[in-house]
């Protein structure tokens, strides 16, 4: 196969950042220059787009229970700029999906017994840690439990 030919083997499956997609090709032994012009012709043609991935990235991660923190943070892994993960921040926005309270709460009441959570101070503690590790922020955490407490 050509180098061309992986490249675009390797998007049909999904999206992939530019970096991602050179350091894939190299590990299948393409050469490195070989694999930069693979990657600029799927550019090129349409195939490979940094924003359409970093879109598709962001809205995969918000629906499996992720928070915003850590979407931006995988995001700029990919060596995105900061205008391309704006983007894909607007699109989730424009979608609906940027509802972040609302997706912190959703996360704890499927995965905690909420009814606990009035008697039970070690619970909501454990709530709150639960959603910062996931990537929501501090106030986004607290205000969850603080919601799902009150009733």
């Amino acid at each position: 196969m050509t180098p061309a030919m992986r490249a675009l083997s390797l998007l049909v499956r999904r999206e992939h950042s530019r970096p991602e997609l050179l350091r894939k090709l190299e590990a299948r032994g393409v050469d490195s220059e070989e694999a930069v012009a693979a990657v600029e012709q799927m550019h090129a043609a349409g195939w490979q787009d940094d924003a359409r991935f970093a879109a598709s990235l962001a809205r995969s991660r918000a629906t499996g229970g992720y928070g915003p923190l850590r979407i931006e943070a995988e995001l700029g892994s990919h060596r995105l700029t900061d205008r391309q993960i704006a983007t894909a921040f607007e699109s989730l926005a424009a979608d609906g999906e940027a509802d972040w309270p609302q997706r912190a709460r959703d996360l704890l009441e499927r995965r905690y017994d909420v009814g606990a959570f009035a008697a039970d101070p070690a619970l909501r503690r454990k709530a709150v840690e639960f959603l910062l590790r996931r990537g929501f922020d501090g106030d986004t955490a607290y205000g969850a439990v603080r919601a799902l407490q009150a009733g």
